[in-house]
């Protein structure tokens, strides 16, 4: 791991969960950088970046579906708090919480 990165597994293989509680305030922006197919479902802070991998392709909305899931987990919120703001299509995404 390179020196003063920080890097924290939020959500992912052996199911424990970092809070993230602090962020999940109405009207909040969540910027986030997705990588989907990856070999497992994740929430990764790295420094002061929200980084999300999921395991589905990116196709028809369903990578989107996996991201709102897992970060709804991570902030400990409903899914239909987050709305995705930009990003629907592109790997770096803004989501606004309600």
């Amino acid at each position: 791991m390179p020196d003063g990165i920080a890097f924290f597994l939020v959500c992912g293989f052996n199911g424990t969960m970092t809070d993230l509680s602090h962020l999940a305030q109405p009207g909040t922006q969540i910027a986030v950088r997705v990588t989907p197919r990856a070999s497992r479902n994740a929430v990764i802070l790295d420094g002061e970046t929200i980084r999300v991998t999921v395991t589905t392709v990116p196709e028809d909305g369903k990578a989107n579906a996996a991201v709102v899931k897992l970060l709804a987990k991570a902030l400990g919120v409903a899914k239909s708090r987050l709305v995705l703001v930009r990003g629907a299509t592109g790997r770096d995404k803004i989501f606004r919480l309600d």
